[in-house]
This record gives structure tokens, sequence and C-alpha cells, in this order.
């Protein structure tokens, strides 16, 4: 989305854009208090998978969400009309906009944006029907699974839930930065003044696909995620959904709405250098692009919410890039997915919930499951106890294959912008 320029030529003035709600899906906590109450304490979202087979892996830990119950959140849809990653986008979005006071009414009646970021689509559906066709032969495919695998229902299913007509509902496929993509995608358009709202963040549901892959990578950790630490051995499948409500600040002091943050601005590149090895330079380049587009400088940055997934590649390269842009002695840099593992399209969404939870209640969450410092990775892990710290201005990573890289600045809200 672009600003429409006015009669003289000028672009209008931008909007400050305000987070004023959160639908948290996630394996340590459903909703935000239960999120920030599982992120302050350092809890394990890691057990063994239930979502589908795992005969024939020599280990199978996950993070998967415990004791979903779409129907309380579905209201208009029929659940069995959707796959699992869609209900839990549309499940988020309806605890987003009931934690922000909204209402569908009040948003019926503006223009508004849906953008949901994930790796798989609906990936766990394929499975079945590749498992079906396999087995039994094309003809014997559920057709209504067959019916839910389209991934651009992620977004326009909301829409449909929320019975919203005034909108644009996209779907981003930028893979684990999707989330920060699509908060991204979401704070242009509120911040011109395109739309009023927008519904924003990512989804994914755990499969075999994604997680045989990984295996087969040799990335998939034994036990537990220890990112950063000397001895880790990859990431645990996860997840979940994150969307948050964005909107501008005019709009959330006249409803007196809750804010949680303030985004600032965020940052995009594609380096494109290797399928799935991250670039220094390149996620080095993508945080100074934030913090310009953010007008931060990066001395003022408290926190760093890292990719952080736990592989000896991404921990490395990922700290080196950090100090890079920040020096010698950069901000305290944790990884969130010690906790929740990767969840995929949803991580980065999570996480910028996590980091807006942490500003607003004065915690940085720990990287848990944290033994001894890998020398190489030259940061403040925060390991496995949660620390008080007063939060002005945090940093959130979100990196993918293909080298798509996506990082999104956050902010203490405050009266007058600094």
């Amino acid at each position: 989305m672009r600003a429409t320029a006015t009669s003289n030529g000028s672009a209008p003035p931008a909007h400050r854009v305000v987070l004023t709600g959160f639908g948290v899906f996630s394996s340590i906590g459903v909703g935000a208090a239960e999120f920030a109450e599982g992120l302050r304490s350092g809890r394990s979202g890691a057990k063994p998978i239930t979502r589908f087979e795992t005969e024939g892996f020599a280990h199978a830990n996950g993070c998967e969400v415990v004791g979903f119950a779409p129907d309380r959140w579905i209201r208009n849809l029929d659940i069995d009309e959707l796959g699992p990653a869609t209900r839990f986008s549309v499940a988020a979005a309806r605890m987003a906009i009931d934690h922000a006071g909204l209402d569908e009414t009040y948003l019926r009646e503006r223009r508004g944006l849906i953008s949901i970021g994930t790796t798989d689509g609906e990936s766990h559906d394929l499975d079945r029907l590749v498992e079906t066709e396999i087995h039994h032969g094309p003809e014997k495919m559920d057709p209504v699974v067959a019916r839910r695998v389209a991934p651009s229902r992620l977004a326009t299913s909301v829409a449909h839930e929320l019975r919203l007509h005034d909108v644009e509902a996209v779907t981003i496929p930028t893979a684990c930065a999707a989330g920060n993509y699509a908060i991204g995608y979401g704070y242009d358009a509120v911040r011109t003044g395109e739309v009023e709202f927008a519904l924003c963040g990512g989804a994914d549901a755990m499969c075999r696909k994604t997680f045989a892959g990984f295996y087969r990578l040799g990335t998939i950790a034994p036990d537990h995620c220890r990112p950063f630490d000397k001895d880790r051995k990859g990431i645990l499948t996860g997840e979940g959904a994150g969307v948050l409500v964005l909107e501008t600040l005019e709009s959330a002091l006249r409803r007196g709405a809750t804010i949680y943050a303030e985004i600032l601005g965020y940052g995009l590149n594609c380096d494109a250098a290797h399928p799935v090895a991250p670039n220094q330079s390149s996620i080095a380049r993508c945080m100074e692009l934030a913090l310009e587009n953010a007008g931060v400088k990066p001395d003022q940055v408290d926190l760093v919410s890292a990719h952080g997934t736990g592989t000896k590649a991404n921990d490395v390269t990922e700290t080196r890039a950090v100090r890079d842009v920040y020096g010698s002695e950069p901000p305290r840099t944790v990884s969130l997915k010690s906790m929740l593992g990767h969840s995929m399209g949803a991580a980065s969404a999570l996480a910028a919930i996590a980091c807006a939870l942490a500003i607003t209640n004065d915690f940085v969450p720990p990287t848990i499951n944290h033994r001894e410092t890998d020398p190489e990775c030259e940061i403040d892990c925060v390991p496995n106890e949660a620390v008080e710290a007063q939060l002005q201005i945090v940093q959130n990573n979100g990196m993918a294959f293909g080298g798509n890289n996506a990082v999104v600045i956050l902010a203490k809200y405050e009266e007058q912008a600094s």
C-alpha cells in the first residue's frame, strides 16, 4: 500500500500507529494475560508431538497448542470448512478485537486491512490428502479437506467471520518472517490513512511435511531448543497464531482504548543469497533499515527479540549482525523460540506481541534451556530467568529461508512522540 497524494501533490500527514489488542494461541499460553505470564515465568511448550504420526523419527518433540477450542471463538463460520491454520487465524482475530474492546459493527463501518503471514498455509491438510492419494488413490480424497487448503483463506476467512466488507484481506507467504511482513504492511496502511484499522499477524499449524523437512536437514533438536547455547542442537517445530489490532493514535484515544505499545517503523529486505543459510550483512542491513524507518538510533534500543532458532548457522550469524549494528555492547538479545518453539509464520507475530507485553509489564523474557553461551554468540541472552526492566524501544527480528528478513521496531506509548 502507498500513500495517496493530496491535491497540492504532497503526501498526507502520517498517523501514529498503536497496538490496542492481541489474539494469542501459543504453546505456552492462550490470550494476552496467560501468554505474558508464560513469558515472564520462562514456561516451556516442548512436549512429544501428537499432531501427526512420528513413527520412524528418532526424536519428535514439538510445541503444540493444547486445549484449543475453536468453537469458543469462531461464531459465524462452519468450523469443519476451515483448515487448522485458518482456525487459528480466525480465532486469534476474534480474540484480538475482543481484547481491543471492538465489535463487528464498529469495524464494519470502517475501512480496514487484514494481513496474515504464514509458512505452511494448510499443509497439515495437504499431508492428509497426499496420504489418502498414496494409499487409496486421488478419488478417495475428502472434498471438504480439499476445499480448505487455499492459503488465502487464512486472511479471507477472518473477513467472513467478522462480516467485514470494506477490507483488503491478504495472506503473506514469506515463511518465518511473514508475521513481521504482515505487521509492516498494516503499519503502512494505517499510518498513511488508507485504512482505519488493521488486523495483522501470522498463523501456522504443525504438519508432518515441515517437521520432516527440518529433520532431514539435521536441525530438529532431540529434546529442547537452546538458542545461543554452545551445545544447541536445533529447532523444535511449533504452531499457533498471533494477531494484533493496529489503529491510529487518534482512533485509540477517541474510544478510550488501552494502548499497549506503538509501532515506530519496520525494515524489509531479501538477499536471496542462499536457500536456507542466513546472510550476516543482509540481516544487519535490514536492522539498519528498520531503525532508519523508525527514526531510532541504535543506542536508544533496550532489547532485541532475536529470530533465535537455536541452529548453529542462525545464532552465530544473527548475533554477529546484531553486533555489526549495535557495536561491542549490544542490547539484551533474547530468543522466545526457546519457550515457544518455531511457530513458523506465527513466530514474529507472537514475538511482536511478546515485545509489546514486555514493554507494558516492565520485564525482559528469558532465553530458557540455557547452560553456557556459545563464545561465538557474544550477547546477553538473559538466560533462564526473566529480569525486571523498564523498556522504551524494542526491536523484533524475523528471518526466513531465501534471505527474507523483516524487522519491526516497537516502543512504549508516550503522549508526545520522542
